[in-house]
């Protein structure tokens, strides 16, 4: 396969253009190319005669078609070529047109002296150059040099042999009831089994561009195994084992293994209970009494005025009733039978039949399902949705629910975003200082006393920054998160909203004026409002 191109005869009677047709296949000439190569050469053309020339060769069997382009007397046109260097400086790419037909041909060390000029001095293929100029193939572009690409590498991951997202939502029966009980709490094991296994990073190898520049590949993340009691790590880090019967967790990237403390009641013959694990409490917690676990808390009685908190979810099969003074604080998810006069916060959703009188508290969403699902006085606040069937109450008990976040956390992240802006615009202060100190030590020069002093306060600022700049940028993200959840928070209710009821979709808010009925609330052009379900 080989291209058409095309050439310049210079001749006593004017300049001519001879162009050739492809072969095997090949691409014909692009009549731009030759208008733009003979402009640079400032060759006088007419481009209806080029554009009939072309035409004529395209429709006869001739090989080749000669075109006058004026009447002038030039001088010979050496051989010549144009770069072409790849957006990632990693391929060259040269397009050569031929001489005019008594011109001078390149020679390949002339061709290599002028890469090497312009700064082309890796994965030039010596080779391909001299095989052009032993055999020359023109309007045609060719690779005379690539770098060497970089290979990515793999970043450190954790598989685990568990399931480290357990659904205890609870199911709804065929009467609208829902089960509390029948709820997957955990993932139990057996003595001997693999928990997790720790897949090493893979560093990347860097690249060169033609430049001679060397590209790095990304930063791989390492990672460690983290795990609690009952768990053996093998020696070279990389697997956990249970080394007993129980069940295992998931908290904050750390594995934990307990056998789950099962009680009949939390009272006076346990007192408060603070355990590393689950636990189970097959009967009450009493007033007064508190229960705080690293795993769950299952419940299958009832809570008085009692303060719980877990790491994970809380589960309370017959209900709270907090006398006023109950607390509920999860990590992950609260689910019960109902929720009475108590402060319950969920880092995750909460489910209930019905809330009287709370102050709740969820970081994804709240449920209030079941024959009753009402919720009536209080505050309940969730960040993307409220769902229940009731709210207020026909008496006109003060009920406020929110969705949608907190105008003070919007605040925080313009605080975040100003800081972090200060401290990057420290380090391209401080950086160059540091590293123009660090270059006159490597290369012999005795600091004086006072600038080491500096030198380290520099190094130890400058640990800070980046440490600091990590830090808000994890809390940064945290942030981001919740403002993409809450984008949809919307409340719905299924059933009847009463007057006097106060809706709050982030920072706006209405209050109930008449009672309604299967209704959404949801924020539109600054304002709450509402739609039919």
């Amino acid at each position: 396969m080989k291209n058409g191109y095309f050439q310049i005869g210079c001749t006593p009677n004017g300049t001519i253009l001879k162009i050739f047709k492809p072969e095997d296949g090949g691409l014909p000439v692009d009549p731009k190319e030759i208008t733009d190569y003979l402009t640079d050469k400032q060759v006088m053309y007419s481009a209806p005669a080029i554009n009939q020339g072309l035409t004529e060769l395209a429709s006869s069997d001739k090989s080749n078609q000669l075109i006058l382009l004026n009447k002038d007397v030039i001088g010979e046109i050496d051989e010549s070529y144009v770069f072409r260097v790849s957006a990632d400086k990693m391929t060259l790419t040269a397009r050569f047109y031929p001489p005019s037909m008594k011109g001078r041909r390149l020679p390949a060390v002339e061709i290599m002296n002028d890469l090497q000029f312009k700064g082309v001095v890796y994965g030039v293929k010596n080779e391909v150059i001299e095989n052009f100029v032993k055999a020359p193939r023109y309007c045609e572009d060719i690779v005379i040099a690539e770098g060497t690409p970089v290979v990515q590498g793999e970043h450190a991951r954790i598989e685990y042999y568990f399931d480290t997202e357990l659904n205890t939502k609870p199911a709804t029966n065929e009467d609208g009831s829902v089960d509390f009980f029948n709820l997957k709490t955990f993932t139990q094991c057996k003595k001997g089994d693999i928990l997790a296994k720790l897949i090493p990073q893979v560093e990347g190898t860097p690249g060169k561009t033609v430049f001679g520049d060397e590209t790095k590949p990304f930063e791989v993340k390492r990672a460690i195994l983290k795990y609690g009691r009952n768990i053996a790590c093998s020696e070279d880090g990389r697997i956990l084992t249970a080394e007993v019967n129980g069940h295992v967790s998931l908290v904050d990237d750390k594995v934990f293994l307990s056998d789950v403390m099962e009680l009949d009641n939390v009272n006076t013959a346990t007192g408060n209970i603070d355990y590393e694990g689950s636990v189970v409490v097959l009967g009450n917690v009493c007033e007064n009494f508190s229960v705080k676990a690293k795993g769950n808390v299952e419940v299958r009685g009832v809570v008085e005025g009692a303060y719980i908190e877990s790491e994970s979810d809380i589960i309370i099969a017959r209900g709270m009733n907090g006398m006023g003074k109950g607390v509920l604080k999860a990590g992950n998810n609260v689910i019960a039978k109902f929720l009475e006069n108590c402060d319950v916060t969920a880092g995750g959703y909460i489910a209930t039949d019905s809330i009287l009188h709370c102050n709740v508290n969820a970081g994804t969403e709240i449920t209030v399902s079941g024959k009753r699902g009402f919720i009536t006085g209080g505050r309940v606040c969730a960040m993307s949705l409220i769902s229940v069937k009731t709210l207020g109450s026909e008496m006109g008990a003060d009920t406020i629910v929110e969705v949608g976040v907190d105008p003070k956390v919007k605040a925080r992240i313009q605080e975040i975003q100003k800081k972090m802006t200060e401290n990057k615009k420290s380090l391209e202060q401080s950086e160059p200082v540091l590293a123009n100190f660090v270059k006159k030590v490597q290369s012999g020069v005795n600091l004086s006393k006072d600038q080491k002093m500096y030198m380290q306060t520099l190094l130890t600022e400058i640990k800070e920054k980046k440490a600091e700049i990590a830090q808000m940028t994890e809390e940064f993200d945290s942030y981001q998160d919740l403002i993409e959840a809450s984008n949809s928070a919307r409340i719905e209710v299924s059933g009847d909203v009463y007057s006097g009821t106060k809706i709050c979709i982030s920072d706006v808010s209405m209050v109930v004026k008449n009672t309604m009925s299967y209704c959404r609330f949801t924020k539109t052009g600054g304002e709450v409002k509402m739609s039919s379900l």
